[in-house]
């Protein structure tokens, strides 16, 4: 994952995985009524190295820019349009100026009809900005520009707890790390009710621990706490006999890379295949770094520990 250098980027990084990831989801829960009119059996693409260098070429200054995704409408025509979508912490003036120059440089350097959305995160109910205007002397420019508020699902808990949308598992965790961040023991249960449900829901094993990852990212635990959640965890997923999904980049991020991982593969070892897993992590040691990256990818999908024996063999 991602370096966090700030505070709103250590933030917004979780959902530009998540948008990465779930974009068709990310529109039919935030935005329903643009969904049905994109073709996505055409697929879509991110296009997000072209937006670096669209922001780059236009000289914006800093390059805060977000996603840029290309789609196809599903109303018989060959025509594409992009969709440029902005994740926004913290309440900031010229957000709604930023959003403008973002669109006319994309606009400039495609020539194809942009639309602007955003998802606003911060804790004040009564920001909404969603035009940019400028008028002198009967000129005026303006653009308006669609947001979701993370703020508005407070009061629908239980929607999002049985939503089949992986999405709303996104926004339970980061309403949860606002409503806990002065208390991280409620964090650590909540954190653990969010993956408990994960775990109960009917998704694939490689949605279960992408999503636990970014509930992971957004939900940051104390050592201790989180060490004891990770206990709760392995307990969990080896008595519901699921796919050992938690975070190795975490663990390689917070304890160094080498320590981390290791750590994590141990846990693994023993909590998949018991005392027989355990004994494999003398070979498992002799692994250098890269191999040690590869091994935990492995590791998370390995079914049985003959698997295991033949790969470190």
């Amino acid at each position: 994952m991602a370096k966090r250098p700030r505070q709103s980027e250590e933030h917004d990084s979780p959902w530009k995985d998540a948008l990465q990831l779930y974009f068709p989801h990310f529109l039919a829960f935030f935005f329903p009524d643009i969904h049905p009119d994109i073709d996505w059996s055409r697929g879509y693409e991110s296009l997000d190295k072209e937006l670096l260098q669209i922001l780059r070429r236009a000289k914006l200054g800093k390059l805060f820019a977000d996603k840029l995704f290309k789609v196809w409408l599903h109303d018989g025509t060959d025509c594409w349009i992009l969709i440029h979508v902005e994740i926004q912490a913290e309440v900031e003036k010229t957000f709604p100026q930023r959003m403008f120059e973002y669109h006319i440089a994309i606009r400039k350097m495609y020539n194809r009809e942009v639309v602007g959305l955003a998802l606003l995160c911060d804790d004040q109910p009564d920001w909404r900005p969603m035009t940019f205007w400028q008028e002198r002397w009967g000129c005026r420019i303006e653009l308006t520009f669609r947001i979701a508020k993370l703020l508005d699902f407070l009061s629908r808990r239980d929607e999002l707890e049985t939503s089949d949308n992986p999405i709303a598992a996104v926004v339970l965790a980061d309403l949860d790390a606002k409503d806990t961040r002065s208390d991280p023991g409620d964090r650590k249960n909540r954190k653990l009710r969010l993956a408990k449900g994960l775990l109960r829901r009917n998704w694939s094993a490689d949605d279960i621990r992408q999503l636990l990852g970014l509930i992971d990212w957004l939900m940051a635990l104390p050592d201790d706490l989180d060490d004891a959640f990770q206990s709760e965890m392995h307990e969990l997923q080896k008595e519901k006999n699921v796919p050992y999904v938690t975070s190795f980049e975490r663990y390689g991020e917070k304890k160094g890379l080498r320590k981390g991982l290791l750590l994590g593969i141990s846990l693994a070892l023993k909590f998949k295949f018991g005392a027989a897993g355990s004994r494999l992590l003398p070979k498992v040691k002799e692994l250098g770094n890269e191999e040690l990256e590869k091994f935990t990818r492995f590791l998370m999908k390995a079914e049985s520990l003959e698997k295991v024996r033949e790969y470190l063999s």
